[in-house]
């Protein structure tokens, strides 16, 4: 029989190490939210697979989706002998967008492609060459993808050049200094400095930071980078990737702040595990791209947009916006307790829905972060049954993104682990 290590050895000797593993346990089934690895070892997932399983591993509803359409197609490419599931699904995800007017969409495979194809129809439709992005953003590992990414260690070291006409911005971030002002300010600066504003295609954000930290843009930035795109022309990208499919509590982040995109991507929660991204926008900019322009082998997969449609009938009919709200809620509360009891390292809670965050700091100074302990948290937890992950471009973020189907009795049993891991560790 297969062991975590002895399979971790073969892992080594075949994978590149730039593809490591956070945990050496070797998942062999799930359910919900719930793990078990190739030794019988249990495991609490406060991960979702990075925010992909919304509707947690293998719910029966997308698993049978997917389990009829192998029956009947698995491949033939959407661009050579279309299939109906990709038109039920764009007419579903158009259908939610929360953008007005005549939309339309694509399909691909991966969240970077999807940020990609953004910036190819952003340019296409607008005639220029420019993207503004900000720091602390992630948009993906491909090379424009990590042009745009705002943050070195581990995405872009040793990895450039990238390609040019790529900008940054500051994110706003009250709780490290950085106003609203101080954005706006420096985004206007970026016009008079070093690219005139008829020359940016698009401005692209995440309504909140995944990697970054799990910040929210202010309601207020938001707006005025909407007033600012009409003003100039410019294409406003919302990049939902891991904010998206009801995990703040909304649809889409985006809602949260009343503000309409040009276009936005969708990705990772969208299809339960099966590798599918999207873009959805207005149908005039997203008409400008030539035919044959957009698009791949793989996209718009017949069995991943199966499994995509079963997880919309899911969100709504196990009310799962809702439920965001509810485990965001409870976690916040159990989470700021523990701030409470251990100050000196908890330096801030904070959540939109179930994208949930604890900042770990030295001295109960926000200014001083602990990456130390932050890295220490997540290599224990595997052994004490629970899976973390961790963010933040001073790597001192753990961040919560548990199933939205998550019991409330799994829920407070992993923060109860959690619990006694900050008190050993603190």
């Amino acid at each position: 029989m297969s062991t975590n290590a002895s399979l971790q050895e073969r892992k080594n000797k075949v994978f590149a190490v730039g593809q490591g593993n956070l945990a050496q346990a070797f998942i062999e089934r799930g359910q919900n939210a719930e793990m078990w690895d190739v030794e019988g070892n249990r495991y609490i997932d406060f991960a979702a697979g990075i925010a992909v399983l919304n509707t947690g591993h293998c719910h029966p509803k997308v698993i049978e989706a997917v389990k009829a359409q192998t029956e009947k197609l698995t491949h033939t490419c959407t661009t050579v002998t279309p299939y109906e599931p990709a038109v039920e699904l764009a007419e579903k995800l158009v259908d939610i967008a929360p953008i007005s007017g005549d939309k339309k969409a694509i399909f691909v495979t991966t969240g970077a492609e999807a940020v990609e194809n953004c910036v190819k129809i952003a340019r296409a439709h607008t005639g220029r060459p420019g993207v503004i992005a900000f720091n602390g953003g992630f948009h993906g590992r491909t090379n424009m993808t990590m042009a745009l990414t705002g943050k070195v260690v581990p995405y872009k070291a040793q990895f450039g050049p990238f390609p040019a006409g790529v900008y940054h911005a500051p994110y706003p971030n009250e709780l490290h200094g950085v106003s609203i002002e101080d954005s706006l300010k420096a985004l206007k600066m970026l016009f008079t400095c070093d690219i005139e504003a008829s020359q940016v295609a698009a401005i692209i954000i995440e309504p909140v930071q995944g990697e970054g930290g799990f910040y929210q843009a202010p309601a207020e930035f938001l707006q005025e980078l909407r007033k600012i795109c009409d003003e100039h022309g410019i294409m406003l990208i919302a990049d939902e990737i891991q904010n998206g499919f009801g995990r703040t509590g909304k649809m889409f982040a985006i809602e949260h702040a009343g503000v309409e995109p040009d276009l936005m991507t969708m990705a990772k929660g969208i299809a339960g595990g099966f590798p599918l991204s999207a873009v959805v926008g207005k149908a005039a900019v997203m008409d400008s791209s030539p035919a044959g322009g957009l698009g791949g082998t793989y996209a718009g997969s017949p069995i991943a947009c199966a499994a995509a449609l079963a997880v919309l009938d899911v969100i709504k009919e196990e009310n799962l916006v809702e439920r965001a709200v509810s485990i965001g809620d409870q976690m916040n509360q159990r989470l700021s307790a523990m701030k409470e009891e251990h100050g000196q390292v908890i330096g801030a809670v904070r959540n939109l829905g179930c994208m949930i965050a604890m900042e770990l700091v030295q001295d109960g100074d926000i200014n001083k972060p602990n990456p130390e302990l932050t890295k220490a948290l997540v290599a224990a937890a595997p052994k004490h049954g629970l899976i973390l992950l961790s963010c933040g471009i001073r790597a001192n973020v753990i961040r919560f993104l548990p199933a939205l189907t998550m019991s409330d009795e799994v829920l407070n049993e992993g923060l109860d682990i959690l619990a006694k891991m900050i008190a050993e560790h603190a």
